[in-house]
């Protein structure tokens, strides 16, 4: 999509703002710059999810792990962590968080790997909250949330649109599209003039 096409659809989505929710699975979002060779701003992923999400602030949801370090009676998160949590509530987003898991792992350098899965956590509140809006706008390449769409669609014609980075979307996502699940793929690489937050420095 060009800037022009992005403007026209986002008009057109006016009407549908207040019975439309976002779901940002920023874990999966950050990983994105790896593929982009940019990085997402959070100020400016607020930016465009108002576009089509507004009214309540439950409308604007943001997953992510609080992490507290490697051990399990830290009570002070790790201070990048906080400010990412803080960003997303200061910039309108209803925060949805757990904390991080540090598994011992014998393949990772580090021996231990970082785990926070909120897959679950997102299924479970578009299913019970389904009277709040009409329509999911899914950040996230992912395909674990896939059944969860499928479900939505078919019993309570939900409508689905996901945006991804084209180097992180999963099979199940690419599949759920051509069978009608998801309504629509937008891709960040489009969006990089509103998306990246590097875009006004100088080099």
């Amino acid at each position: 999509m060009t800037p022009d096409e992005i403007k026209s659809f986002l008009q057109e989505r006016e009407p549908l703002r207040q019975r439309t929710v976002s779901v940002v699975d920023f874990g999966n979002v950050e990983k994105w710059k790896n593929s982009l060779g940019w990085r997402i701003g959070i100020q400016e992923l607020a930016l465009l999810v108002k576009h089509f999400s507004q009214g309540s602030r439950f409308l604007r949801r943001f997953y992510y792990g609080a992490d507290y370090g490697q051990n399990d009676s830290n009570t002070i998160m790790i201070p990048w962590s906080e400010a990412i949590l803080r960003r997303a509530n200061i910039n309108g987003f209803e925060v949805v968080s757990k904390r991080v898991k540090y598994i011992h792992s014998a393949q990772s350098v580090m021996e231990f790997e970082k785990k926070c899965d909120l897959d679950v956590d997102m299924a479970i509140d578009l299913i019970q909250e389904r009277d709040s809006y009409d329509e999911i706008v899914l950040f996230s390449g992912d395909g674990d949330l896939v059944r969860a769409l499928k479900y939505l669609k078919e019993i309570y014609g939900k409508k689905n649109i996901v945006m991804s980075a084209r180097g992180h979307i999963g099979k199940e996502v690419i599949e759920a599209k051509s069978n009608g699940v998801v309504d629509e793929i937008l891709f960040a690489e489009d969006f990089e003039y509103r998306l990246n937050m590097d875009r006004f420095k100088k080099h």
